[in-house]
């Protein structure tokens, strides 16, 4: 265990000091696109002003024979592009991958300047963590690299679950945590092929009608990731850092992207994964607050003067508590509208 008073200094020498502080900027979206593709690199300057987030994949989809044009194209796209407020990530393959190595070593050195976040797949502890960020220190170190760039981790092991809290904390690096449920099934064994979102059979049913019982009984589909989505959710908080839903499969399926990106939203989350271009609108709305939600939080907020004491609002008691959730609320917002001019005409900021 690093002594706390040194846990801001740099792990090499010459590499700059990990921030203190994260970036106050949204998240809503990150968008995931394959770099070995050309077409899809030439799309790029039209997708990077919709997303928040847009992330190269060196990872999963892309095939062992592409691994090495996935890289080189990265590269070419970060080169070649004024990202402005779009944060620039790259997924880069599992530690105990064969191509790991040779991704931070082309990566790193050509665009380091450039890239924001490195997220990490398959994060079981935090010495995995250890592991990225003396590599990280030392890439800096040796290529000149002005800024320290972040981790994001991926639980989607049963162990990384089991070590969430320690992984959350593992690094001044640490920039988020997303939940990668296709791989977390895996791990647990269980019986779904969907990427995210509910399952026909994760059901609860209501108990038989005591004077008819063979009548229908009401039944409601339930969602298997909620105990670790909030799971994580706390240990992010707690380590001061930021919880993303991950992917969301049903391309086909917005309606269910919708909600599932709704319901992340409320339990904490700040964004989620966008694999397809249909859902970056979706994301876009879903992990932004509505005006009516902001302007509530407004009136709680002025009503509440210095947020001490309690006050009736429309029949409802508002104490420091809601005066708490009003300001998480706002805050939301002004991020949000600072990037997107679209919510600040919204919001009325």
């Amino acid at each position: 265990m690093r002594n706390p008073r040194a846990f801001f200094t740099p792990l090499a020498a010459g590499a700059p000091s990990p921030p203190r502080e994260l970036p106050a900027r949204p998240y809503r979206m990150i968008h995931f696109f394959p770099p070995q593709i050309e077409k899809v690199r030439a799309k790029v300057p039209q997708i990077i002003p919709k997303v928040d987030v847009l992330l190269g994949n060196l990872e999963d989809a892309i095939p062992a024979a592409d691994k090495e044009a996935a890289r080189n194209g990265f590269v070419e796209v970060a080169l070649a592009n004024d990202f402005g407020d779009t944060s620039l990530w790259t997924r880069i393959n599992s530690l105990d991958s064969p191509w790991v190595l040779d991704d931070l070593f082309t990566v790193i050195p050509q665009i380091g300047d450039k890239l924001d976040v490195v997220m990490v797949p398959k994060v079981e502890g935090p010495w995995d963590i250890h592991y990225i960020d003396r590599l990280l220190a030392q890439l800096e170190a040796k290529h000149g690299i002005k800024k320290s760039l972040q981790v994001h981790a991926i639980l989607e092991t049963a162990l990384g679950v089991s070590n969430v809290e320690e992984i959350a904390a593992a690094s001044p690096r640490m920039q988020g945590i997303s939940l990668g449920p296709a791989d977390l099934a895996a791990s647990r064994r269980m019986k779904t092929t969907r990427v995210g979102g509910g399952h026909p059979s994760y059901q609860v049913i209501a108990d038989p009608d005591s004077e008819n019982p063979e009548a229908p009984r009401v039944s409601a589909q339930q969602d298997p990731w909620h105990y670790t989505l909030a799971r994580m959710v706390d240990a992010c908080n707690s380590a001061g850092i930021l919880p993303f839903y991950g992917p969301f499969g049903a391309i086909e399926d917005p309606v269910a992207c919708q909600y599932q990106f709704r319901a992340a939203f409320l339990m904490g989350c700040v964004g989620a994964w966008t694999l397809h271009p249909s859902q970056i609108e979706i994301a876009r709305r879903e992990f932004s607050p509505t005006a009516e939600e902001v302007k509530t939080a407004r009136r709680i907020i002025e009503a509440m003067g210095d947020g001490t004491g309690t006050v009736m609002l429309d029949g409802r008691m508002q104490d420091d508590a809601t005066f708490k959730q009003a300001q998480v609320m706002v805050q939301t917002a002004r991020m949000i509208a600072e990037r997107d001019s679209d919510y600040a005409e919204l919001y009325g900021f």
